[in-house]
């Protein structure tokens, strides 16, 4: 069976267990990093060891951080790399990752780093397969009668379970309304992707949408 690492940092990641947990039959392990971090870490790797983390997060297959903290993004990667782990996701967005030092450790451990800004954006990859097969870029199955919703099927869904709760306030929607009403669910969900801005939450409302209107299609 394979096994899911997920590092949380205050209420980030602690959704992301839910849907797991509800939506899937992988092995669990966790670590939890202080809500509150100082804004540099010079020592990372000294940093962390002082934390204590739980080390069974280090041996998971693939391994999913909340650090939201360039600097332990980073020692993350490293350890990750060391201990074997296929593959690291790392939502959250490119501000907080050094994508340098990812692509170094990438390189040198064999690890494969995937970056996201928003988790429902994540697609398919051979290393992730098992999980990206149920969580990520959503998709779709949609059945209606009389011009409205009947059910929605969630195929892959976003990690955060938005893409769940969408589908299930989405019955009995008028069909031409559905993509934008979609969209609207996604946002009130709270998705907690950053706002105001093309990304973040306005693209986790458009990838829904999309998700929406090829289910249609079909």
């Amino acid at each position: 069976m394979t096994t899911i690492g997920v590092i949380t940092r205050g209420k980030y990641g602690k959704r992301l267990i839910d849907t797991l947990r509800s939506k899937s039959d992988f092995s669990i392990v966790t670590a939890e990093l202080p809500s509150k971090l100082p804004e540099f870490i010079d020592e990372p790797d000294v940093y962390l060891n002082n934390l204590d983390l739980d080390n069974k997060v280090f041996k998971a297959d693939i391994l999913i951080s909340y650090s939201l903290h360039p600097d332990l993004t980073s020692e993350i990667a490293r350890i990750a790399g060391k201990s074997g782990v296929r593959a690291l996701i790392v939502p959250g967005g490119t501000s907080r990752a050094p994508m340098n030092e990812l692509e170094k450790y990438s390189n040198e451990y064999g690890i494969h780093i995937e970056v996201d800004d928003i988790c429902c954006a994540l697609g398919p990859c051979p290393e992730t397969s098992e999980f990206t097969s149920i969580f990520g870029r959503p998709i779709l199955r949609i059945q209606t009668d009389e011009g409205k919703i009947t059910d929605v099927d969630v195929i892959r869904g976003a990690p955060c379970g938005s893409t769940w709760y969408m589908a299930e306030n989405l019955i009995g929607t008028d069909i031409e309304d559905a993509a934008s009403y979609g969209g609207l669910l996604v946002q009130q969900y709270p998705c907690r992707a950053v706002r105001g801005k093309k990304t973040g939450i306005h693209e986790s409302a458009e990838l829904h949408k999309r998700a929406i209107e090829k289910a249609l299609e079909k």
